[in-house]
């Protein structure tokens, strides 16, 4: 797969990229990830940011949600078991996180999971 510089979203949406692909883009480029949640925490500590753990068939990509954009995505954020993340890459002491622009719940996607593929 090819990533169009012009655009500086990797990959362009409704594409997403894996987690093992995160170390690709360059730090601060826009991206876009999916997967289940598997994880979702609010220490008081930390003033209402909101850490979401995602899962995909590659691996972990660790998401940074910011007081003001959760007060926006509150019902996918909650909610959402299978959400799509369009944020900023940014790389720190070896760690990912992407710090999330735009939260998509897409878990109705789920159920097309069980359905075969067509003959």
């Amino acid at each position: 797969m090819s990533f169009a510089l012009h655009t500086n979203t990797w990959p362009r949406p409704p594409s997403a990229l894996t987690a093992a692909r995160l170390v690709e883009p360059p730090n601060g480029v826009r991206v876009t990830v999916a997967g289940l949640v598997i994880l979702r925490q609010r220490p008081g500590t930390a003033n209402g940011v909101i850490f979401i753990t995602l899962e995909d068939e590659t691996g972990v990509v660790n998401v940074i949600v910011w007081r003001k954009l959760y007060e926006h995505f509150r019902r996918a954020v909650i909610s959402g078991r299978l959400l799509r993340i369009t944020g900023r890459i940014q790389r720190e002491n070896n760690v990912t996180h992407v710090i999330a622009e735009n939260v998509e719940d897409i878990s109705s996607l789920l159920d097309s999971l069980l359905t075969p593929p067509a003959p």
